[in-house]
């Protein structure tokens, strides 16, 4: 069983895509993905939630992970696969 993750993100976002492939690739493909071009209110709740306002945002479960660079950077240090698992 994977962790919940959620990703805000936008349609033109190069990032963005990275992140779901990857998440992708680790074999998460339950993503609840939040387009916040699309929705100003959305967009406010990540700034609320994350104190950032870039794309993507990306949470595994309770932990808000960062962008893309975090996303990558927790994997090449083998921390994603446990993360993802809920360990």
């Amino acid at each position: 069983m994977t962790a919940h993750v959620v990703l805000y993100h936008t349609a033109a976002c190069p990032y963005c895509v990275r992140a779901e492939r990857l998440l992708e690739a680790k074999g998460v493909h339950d993503i609840e993905r939040i387009r916040v071009d699309l929705d100003p209110e959305q967009r406010q709740i990540m700034m609320q939630r994350t104190g950032r306002r870039t794309v993507p945002q990306i949470y595994v479960g309770d932990i808000h992970v960062g962008g893309f660079d975090d996303l990558y950077a927790l994997d090449q240090a083998g921390r994603l696969d446990p993360m993802l698992k809920g360990e």
